[in-house]
This record gives structure tokens, sequence and C-alpha cells, in this order.
């Protein structure tokens, strides 16, 4: 079951004043990735938020592990989990005639498989979209929200980046699998708003972490906090140039669901706290000053494989959520504030 610094975060997201729950009174919600960091909030989310306000939401996750799905489904009682690869479409059995809102959160996000299994990342996010916007069309749904990336803005892009921006991939670098894929994603949902006039919005993610982080999370920012909490100096393994854009898991989640309930069909929102963008060795020394008090440091170990290694190439720019606090939208916890409250839930307090 949760721990509290990640219920304190829900009950939180719930009593958002901008968000109008009562327009999703008995209606459906389909979570695809649901047993991943982003779709389990939302489902904990909304299962909250259907009590508390009287909402009688039928809950469905979608999801590759069964284990992980039955796991979820009791700890906040989804009506309904559909294990399976999202490449295939879902089998329907367990979904209500009409599907009214989804959010599809599915995709392979290990940086990883990235360069080792491109084809994988690539189909399961086409294949899987095409399969979820099909989805929508045919049961008629009033609201769908794409997780697309901050990454699909490239590598030359500097200074404050909005949603109209665009900057280079180098479609030779495996690593591109991600960023092209969801690139296409993206132009899928544009196509089905255009050609059949599907309600669908796309959130550009910055890097997403807080309470209910899974300890194991491989990301840098993972990597720092099991370090502070270890009392470990942080090893980088690049010089640590590369800028990063955050939000906060609950900012996050509070911003998904202003999209949906808020956001204009066919368009695009980044959904990043502007106050949280850092350059990795900034941020470092941010953990190693402010986090353990100077008890630990930063030092720069380059390894011999890094190409191996899936690290993202260089980028320099932060991400402008002007287009998402139109909506009403800002975040709550800034940079340190996420360190502290995700190594508070790590340590079970």
């Amino acid at each position: 079951m949760p721990n509290r610094v990640f219920c304190e975060d829900i009950e939180q997201i719930i009593s958002d004043p901008h968000l109008p729950w009562h327009e999703m009174s008995n209606k459906s919600v389909l979570i695809t990735g649901a047993t991943g960091l982003i779709g389990t909030a939302l489902a904990f989310a909304l299962s909250a938020a259907s009590q508390k306000y009287q909402l009688n939401l039928s809950l469905i996750g979608n999801g590759r592990d069964s284990v992980k799905g039955e796991r979820l489904t009791k700890d906040c009682g989804l009506d309904a989990f559909i294990s399976g690869d999202i490449r295939r479409p879902l089998t329907m059995e367990a979904l209500p005639g009409k599907l009214d809102y989804i959010f599809h959160c599915a995709a392979i996000t290990r940086s990883a498989d990235m360069v080792a299994k491109p084809v994988d990342v690539i189909t399961t996010a086409v294949d899987g979209t095409r399969n979820i916007l099909e989805l929508a069309k045919e049961r008629d749904s009033k609201s769908v929200v794409y997780l697309s990336s901050m990454e699909v803005y490239g590598q030359n892009l500097h200074g404050q980046v909005q949603e109209a921006d665009l900057g280079y991939l180098d479609l030779y670098n495996p690593r591109s699998s991600y960023s092209e894929s969801k690139r296409l994603c993206e132009s899928l949902c544009t196509a089905y708003a255009v050609q059949y006039g599907l309600p669908v919005k796309v959130a550009r993610l910055a890097q997403v972490f807080g309470a209910g982080t899974p300890k194991a999370d491989t990301r840098v920012f993972a990597q720092f906090a099991r370090s502070a909490m270890a009392g470990e100096n942080i090893i980088l393994h690049t010089e640590g140039k590369t800028r990063g854009n955050y939000c906060y898991l609950a900012d996050a989640v509070r911003g998904l669901l202003s999209l949906l309930l808020r956001g204009l069909n066919g368009q695009a929102y980044n959904i990043a706290n502007q106050e949280a963008s850092t350059t990795i060795r900034e941020m470092a020394e941010m953990v190693a000053s402010e986090i353990c008090q100077g008890r630990i440091k930063t030092v720069v170990e380059i390894p011999s494989d890094i190409a191996k290694r899936g690290y993202a190439p260089e980028v320099g720019f932060r991400l402008n959520a002007d287009k998402l606090k139109s909506l009403g939208w800002r975040p709550q916890y800034g940079l340190a504030d996420m360190y502290r409250r995700m190594i508070l839930d790590w340590q079970g307090k």
C-alpha cells in the first residue's frame, strides 16, 4: 500500500479547485501503461476522486504485467485490468460500451532499451498509439490524452522552448527510436483529430519523479537520491552539462487531468516546472549541498562503454509551461522538495 507522503499527494491532486470533477460523474476511464509510474498515480488519484466526490467512475487499467495489474487492482480498486501487449488491439470483453476518457501512458522508456531494442520501442509507440486512437474513435470517447515527451524537441534548441518549436534528431542514432516514434505518435494524434474529429490532447512531459517513484528506478535523479540516502558521493558518468527539465509526480498528474478536462483538442502542452530546469551537474551539486548538507560530493567518472548506456543527447533548453498554466495549472513543488518527498516516501515515512 502507498506510504503517507504519496497519500498526501493524492489528496492534494483531488482537492485542486481548478479540476471540474463533476464532469466525470458516471463515466468510464481507461489508463494504458497503468502499472507504470504515471499510470499508477493516475489510477490512485481517479479512484480517490471517485470516492470523495461520489463520481461512480468505472476505472480500467491496461499493462503488460498481470501480476502488477492484480496488485494495482487490489490497492486502488480498479474495476478491471486488461493485460497484454499494447501493439495488439485490447481484448474488449471487460470494456463498457462507451469509453469516455483515455490516458495513453504505455511506452518503453528505459534508455538502455532505446539503444538495444529500437524496433520494439518504435512499434510499441506507433502500433500501440494507433490501436488506442482507433479504440477511442470506435467508442466515441469524450477526451483522450496521449503522453508524449520533451524529447520530441530534439537536440539543438536553446532558451525557452514552447510547443511550436522543433529541433534536430539524428535518425542514425538508435536512441532516436524513442524521440522519433513520439513525434510520429503526435502526428497520428493530429491526424485523428483532423480527419475524425477525435478529441485528443498531447502532453509533452518533462522528467517526472516524486513520492511514488520506485526505489529501483534507473534514471539519474533516482541514482542521486540513492547516493544521498546511503551517504555516498554522487558519481557522474558524463560531464553533466546537459540540461534537464523536471516536474513533481503529483504536479504532472494534475497537469494531465487539466488536459483531459480543459485542454484544447488537437493541441500539445508542455508539462514542466519551469523553476526545476537545471543541468545534471547542478542537480547533483544541489543534492550534495541541500539534501545532504555537504556530507557528500560530486565526482565525474566517465565509463569506457558510455555509448551503450543509452544516455540522451546533450540538450540545453528550458520547457515553457505557459500554455498549460493558461488552464489554471500551477506546479507546487520545486526540485529540492521533489527530492525530499521522494526520499521520505522511500523511507516509508
